[in-house]
Formats: structure tokens, C-alpha cells, sequence
């Protein structure tokens, strides 16, 4: 890939004209939106987004930092995607093109879509364990991520078939998120991608009493993603990228984070809690395809920064830094012994006068 940065499944790999602008655009690569065997069974609604604004829920004013869809798989006939993945190969045989597919509980049924994907010269493939609305329903996305006994035959299946390398798309709607990626790389995928959308309800039209967003006065919990999401996301690829430095070689798997990516400073957060590649798909509903010219100067701005030459170079350096809350009592507590105890902060909140409870809460630190 010429940079990082990747579009993510969704609306922005719906169709051919927009996977070839990303591709013009300078998108490292593209995941095409997801593509089961039978898009007859995928029905949409309208309307199918929901936003969160800076401001109070529902104000029409602020800056968007939550998004929430209801939005299903690809509804355009299987035959017509595979047309369109062959011709941009055909046109950009030197970029990345991943496409990303879901399927029942149906062995056949994978091992017929993975072929008929694989026949068009795409170069890798995600599979979609994690959609959090609708497809689960059928047995589909995050009712198989949620599922370790199902997801491990699922990964067997789709393994055992595939000739590309083969991304798991993890969900972040399950207690523990290094489970099923730790299943989905001993199941022989090359990489998982982390997080696909968390289930949420945006929120309630305190006017009407009906949920958002709205269909015929009824709703369905949906995924939600944006800025939001940011710190989540983070949290759930740094225990991926912890367990798999631990349990296998890391530089042998890949690892792609998603959530929230609307600037350079974003992806590099990503990149340095162990991400080899970043995925953007709400980011580019919201700011355009041009995005990723100002992702790469603001990336490459950072790398300045810290005289880094290349990705490899930090990506991972911050996991170390990462422990837990009894190891932080220790090593506080080390630090003041260390530093002979001189009072300059609150050493507890006994100490609290009550005072400005944000300024005493930062001084609580070993000066």
C-alpha cells in the first residue's frame, strides 16, 4: 500500500464510481462495501442514519461526534459487484482491493461466495463477524463474533478455501474483544480489523416519544461510530495488539484499527497501540474522499516530529507503557519514596478542601 490508510467497509465501496474516486483520491486501499450470495434477501430503510452533535441531543447546531446507522450489507446483486471488482483490478492492478463478505451458517454457501470473489483478482479478503444490526437476525456479522465455537468453525471454513489473505472484522459488542480475535488467528486468518460499530440507540424525540432514527414511527438499535468511538476503539485494538504480541509473532499477523479516524493524530494513535493499517469509513461520509491527502501530511507531519522513517518505526511503541492499576500504586508509590516525599501535590483525597475539585484531583500526582 502507498500509505495506511484504507476505506473502510460501508457506503464508501458501495459501487465502482466510488472505489475508483478512492483510488484516484490516493486511499492506500479499498474494502468494498459487504457482498453475500443473495442481495434479495438485504431490504433497506429510509431513513437509516442517526447524528449526535456536539450540542444537546438532536440540535440541529454543533459539530457531528456520533453517528448511528441501521444500514444493511450490500443490496446490489452479487453479479454486479463482482463486475465492478474485476474492472477495477483491470484499471488499478497495482492497488488494494479487499472486498467483504458474510454469509449464513452455510459451509457451501462461504466456500461459493469466497470463490466467486476471489475469481474477480481482488487481493485480500475481510470478513464481516461483526455487523451489529439486522444480520444477525439470519445467523450473520456479530451473532458469528459473538459466537468463539462459531466463529472458530466459521474461520475454518473460509481458511480452508480462501487463496488471499483473509482479515477477521472483529466486533466490539462482546465482553472480552481478544477472544475471537485470538480464535480468528488460530483459525488461520492473517489479520483481524478492530472495531466495527458498537449497538446503540441514538436517542429518543422528546416531541413525538419515537426513537431515532425513525421508520414509519418505529426504530431498531443500530451501529454507532464517529469520533465517539474514538477512545473505544483505541482501548479494544490495544488488547488485541497486547495479545497478540504475547501469544503470537505480531509481525506475522496484521492488525488494522477503525473508530473514529478523522486526522493524521488519530491514525497515529492507532498505529502506535500496534495498528499496521488504518480503516476510515464514517470519516469520509462526513469529510470526502479528499480526506486521506490530509490524513497522509498529517501523519507524515508526526513522523517529523519524532524522526520517524517508516510506519514500523512506532507502530507499537505506547503498548509498553500500558499496566495495571495495582502497578501504577506501585510505581507512584516508588516515585515519592524515590523523590524523598516532597510535598508539592495532594498525596489523597483526604488532603481535599473542596476547593476547585479539578485542580486538586491533577495535583494528586508524584511531582
Amino acid at each position: 500500500m502507498p500509505n495506511p490508510f484504507v476505506i473502510g467497509s460501508g457506503p464508501p465501496g458501495t459501487n465502482y464510481t466510488v472505489m475508483k474516486r478512492a483510488f484516484d483520491e490516493g486511499w492506500g486501499a479499498v474494502i468494498a462495501k459487504t457482498v453475500s450470495l443473495d442481495a434479495a434477501k438485504v431490504i433497506n430503510v429510509t431513513p437509516r442514519y442517526a447524528r449526535l452533535r456536539a450540542g444537546a441531543n438532536g440540535s440541529a447546531k454543533g459539530q457531528i461526534i456520533g453517528w448511528e446507522n441501521i444500514e444493511l450489507i450490500s443490496d446490489r446483486p452479487l453479479e454486479t459487484m463482482l463486475k465492478e471488482f474485476e474492472q477495477l483490478k483491470k484499471e488499478y492492478p497495482d492497488r488494494i482491493l479487499i472486498a467483504s463478505i458474510m454469509e449464513e451458517y452455510d459451509k457451501a454457501a462461504w466456500e461459493e461466495l469466497i470463490d466467486r470473489v476471489e475469481q474477480t483478482g481482488i487481493d485480500a479478503i475481510e470478513v464481516n463477524f461483526s455487523c451489529p444490526h439486522g444480520m444477525p437476525e439470519r445467523r450473520m456479522g456479530a451473532a458469528v463474533g459473538q459466537d468463539c465455537a462459531l466463529l472458530e468453525e466459521v474461520c475454518g471454513w473460509v481458511n480452508a478455501k480462501a487463496t488471499v489473505p483473509v482479515w477477521a472484522k472483529m466486533t466490539p459488542n462482546i465482553t472480552d474483544i481478544t477472544q475471537p480475535a485470538r480464535v480468528s488467528l488460530r483459525s488461520g486468518c492473517e489479520g483481524v480489523a478492530a472495531i466495527n460499530t458498537i449497538m446503540s440507540v441514538m436517542g429518543i424525540d422528546l416531541k413525538t416519544l419515537r426513537p431515532e432514527p425513525c421508520v414509519e414511527g418505529y426504530s431498531t438499535p443500530g451501529g454507532y461510530s464517529s469520533k465517539a468511538v474514538h477512545p473505544i476503539a483505541l482501548g479494544k485494538v490495544m488488547s488485541i495488539a497486547k495479545m497478540m504480541k504475547s501469544e503470537f509473532n505480531d509481525k506475522d499477523y496484521s492488525l488494522s484499527g477503525i473508530g473514529g479516524v478523522e486526522t493524521g493524530s488519530d491514525a497515529a494513535e492507532f498505529i502506535l497501540l500496534g495498528a499496521d493499517t488504518v480503516q476510515v469509513c464514517t470519516g469520509v461520509m462526513m469529510h470526502g474522499y479528499g480526506l486521506v491527502k490530509k490524513l497522509c501530511d498529517e501523519l507524515k507531519d508526526f513522523m517529523k516530529m519524532h524522526n520517524f522513517s517508516s510506519i514500523e518505526d512506532f507502530r507499537g511503541a505506547s503498548l509498553e507503557y500500558f499496566t495495571t492499576h495495582t502497578d501504577l500504586v506501585r510505581r507512584q508509590q516508588e516515585a515519592i519514596r524515590q523523590r524523598k516525599a516532597v510535598k508539592k501535590g495532594l498525596q489523597s483525597d483526604k488532603d481535599w478542601t473542596g476547593d476547585g475539585f479539578v485542580k486538586e484531583t491533577e495535583s494528586m500526582v508524584s511531582n
